[in-house]
């Protein structure tokens, strides 16, 4: 499999970053006994930050590997987007 290299991909990988460090701050809530609405609130904005990185994730696939896909007349690849597009929605 080739390395798909990606204008938006230091952004990407600093997200996760922080979506990483988010999500351990929630454990440590969980951990802490902190109140449970407190700690439903953050796990709100955890998954909101990995939907939106998924959206940065989508975008610059849709631009570059499915343009070429379908310059090339790749029905695979094709396939594979859409695949994809059904889990990330569910």
């Amino acid at each position: 499999m080739s390395e798909h290299n990606h204008p938006q991909r230091k952004q990407i990988v600093n997200r996760m970053a922080r979506i990483v460090g988010h999500a351990n701050a929630v454990k440590r809530m969980c951990e802490e006994g902190k109140d449970c609405t407190d700690i439903l609130i953050q796990i709100s904005a955890v998954k909101s930050a990995l939907n939106n990185v998924g959206k940065l994730i989508l975008e610059d696939h849709v631009k570059h590997c499915v343009t070429e896909a379908v310059e090339n007349d790749d029905k695979e690849a094709l396939e594979k987007l859409k695949e994809a597009i059904d889990k990330f929605v569910k």
